[in-house]
């Protein structure tokens, strides 16, 4: 049986699982905490990132995109990946520039508001921390996942201001076809919609989102992703 290794919570992981669901494949799920991740990663696999997946045979595939590749090959139907050039580019847009940006607005949020992360443990694997632990810890987690991530204040302004751009782009390929709310989804519109529903947890960009097209899109691919961050988390970075 193939075995996934994820961060809960991740929508990389998310994104790899569903994958893993769509294929009809037999797998298990070990989840590791954050940030220790990381080092657990690379003890065992020698790369920090999750997803990971471990195939029966022994062979292991670390990234979303990789993930999907290996899945094709090993179960064809229903495709993820198409020939279709636009489709191609919108999923490697998805993982390379879309991805990144969640990663680098939620950890921030999360240091400002602290007691949200929390709700974003419902549906976890690993037993929760209580209110108070996850306060003491919060410093130095939202600090490492800070620096893992590349989310320093500049970086966290110009996402939030390239926000809509991004937006437009997502709409526009929503409405030339490129992405789809019905049916089967490509690999494409799987990268994207798992980091825009992760987002929509995230108060000061949500109704930002939700007006969208983008955000209809997210639900529809994924319809419950726990945790909800105040709005005025990211308020220091507007």
């Amino acid at each position: 049986m193939h075995r996934l290794y994820v961060v809960h919570g991740s929508h990389p992981c998310a994104a790899a699982e569903r994958a893993l669901q769509l294929k009809g494949l037999p797998y298990r799920v070990t989840e590791l905490p954050p940030p220790a991740h990381a080092a657990i990663m690379r003890a065992r696999f020698g790369r920090r990132t999750v997803p990971a997946l471990r195939l029966d045979g022994g062979e292991v595939v670390h990234g979303s995109s990789a993930i999907f590749r290996r899945l094709d090959a090993l179960a064809p139907e229903p495709s993820l990946r198409t020939a279709d050039p636009a489709i191609a580019a919108a999923e490697t847009w998805g993982d390379e520039v879309w991805q990144p940006v969640a990663r680098r607005l939620l950890w921030p949020a999360f240091q400002a508001r602290p007691e949200a992360m929390a709700g974003f443990q419902e549906g976890s694997r690993l037993p929760a921390f209580p209110l108070p632990v996850l306060k003491a810890i919060a410093p130095v987690a939202t600090r490492i996942e800070r620096r893992l991530n590349a989310a320093v204040p500049a970086a966290v302004r110009a996402d939030l201001q390239a926000l809509d751009v991004h937006l437009d782009r997502i709409d526009g390929w929503l409405a030339d076809g490129t992405l789809t709310t019905d049916g089967t989804p490509s690999a494409a519109d799987l990268q994207i919609a798992s980091t825009t529903r992760l987002l929509l947890t995230i108060g000061d960009v949500r109704g930002q989102i939700d007006a969208r097209p983008a955000g209809a899109h997210a639900r529809a691919h994924f319809e419950h992703v726990p945790g909800d961050v105040p709005e005025g988390a990211l308020a220091a970075y507007r």
